[in-house]
């Protein structure tokens, strides 16, 4: 790996896993709180779909990925959201990251998850 290799392992350990659920908590509070995003999130079992996001953030911040057998990949697919739409939720995380204060390149790579789940 190269230069931002860093980055990731450095914000997974600096939050953990408490602190993954917390950014996860939030970020799900932040999309039920857009017009727009909450009817996507009506009728969806919010802690199963919690527990998604929360694997692929560790992930994707450098953390263990346990005894998974299926990647997470894909927590937001089949929602029906549109390109836009799922620009607008991973933004959602970017910012509760950068409010966490986690490097650029931490942020950078969960960003990239959460585009490339969506085949972005």
């Amino acid at each position: 790996m190269t230069g931002l290799a860093a980055y990731p392992m450095e914000a997974f350990d600096r939050l953990g896993p408490a602190g993954v659920r917390g950014a996860v908590a939030r970020w799900l509070r932040l999309v039920a709180a857009d017009a727009e995003l909450s009817p996507y999130l009506v009728g969806v079992d919010r802690a199963r779909l919690a527990g998604h996001l929360a694997l692929l953030l560790t992930v994707s911040l450098g953390g263990p990925a346990g005894d998974v057998v299926r990647p997470a990949a894909g927590a937001w697919q089949g929602l029906g959201l549109s390109e836009a739409q799922h620009r607008r939720v991973v933004d959602y995380l970017a910012g509760v990251l950068r409010a966490l204060e986690l490097p650029p390149g931490a942020i950078a790579a969960a960003q990239a998850a959460f585009a490339d789940e969506a085949g972005e």
